[in-house]
């Protein structure tokens, strides 16, 4: 089972990312104990930045942008995990999927995640996030995972772990549902297109 994490944190080290791992630790946990493997990939926005702003202006992905888009088209599930700004997802996040290339999350699972300073921001998820993966016909799945900046304390972060293990469970069960994804050639998609219009069939 490939799974690959799309992490949207501005700095290093960062709470996006940390988020991300343990959302893909306890995925991968729960996977392998049900007898699947589990091959991970990683995709971070912030070396992207520019790559993501260039394709935004031409309307042509450079080679770093491909490989993040075709490791996306490989993988049978998403995990994606965004800090939130003014309770919406962050423009370096959301410029990443105005970008990627349309059908590209057609049908594939993602788990959902967001990090804020405060809890004030957790509605990110119902009202930014769901409805944009839902727009690109991703099976998202139903329990998301918010943390503020107090959840990674040694004292709360117990809190957390619950609400990371929960989702963990509800995605493995998605993503069995759905089994292994199948690959779709973006050349011969395209050519299929080009064909149906030549030929008046719409």
């Amino acid at each position: 089972m490939k799974i690959t994490i799309i992490s949207g944190g501005l700095r290093e080290p960062s709470s996006t990312r940390l988020l991300a791992d343990r959302l893909a630790t306890a995925v991968t946990k729960d996977l392998e104990a049900q007898g699947e493997s589990v091959e991970l990939s990683y995709v971070e926005l912030r070396p992207l930045a520019h790559p993501i702003m260039d394709a935004m202006l031409t309307g042509f992905a450079g080679e770093a942008l491909e490989s993040a888009f075709e490791q996306i088209r490989e993988a049978d599930g998403v995990i994606a995990v965004t800090p939130a700004f003014n309770a919406s997802f962050s423009g370096l996040f959301k410029s990443f999927f105005d970008v990627l290339p349309e059908e590209t999350l057609s049908d594939m699972p993602v788990l959902i995640g967001a990090t804020g300073g405060t809890e004030r921001h957790s509605l990110v998820l119902e009202h930014a996030l769901r409805p944009m993966f839902s727009y690109l016909h991703a099976i998202v799945s139903p329990r998301p995972v918010y943390a503020a900046t107090g959840d990674f304390g040694a004292q709360s972060g117990t809190g957390l772990g619950n609400r990371i293990t929960e989702a963990a469970a509800d995605f493995t069960r998605v993503l069995r549902s759905c089994g292994p994804r199948s690959r779709r050639d973006a050349a011969e998609d395209e050519l299929a297109a080009m064909e149906r219009l030549l030929t008046g069939d719409r």
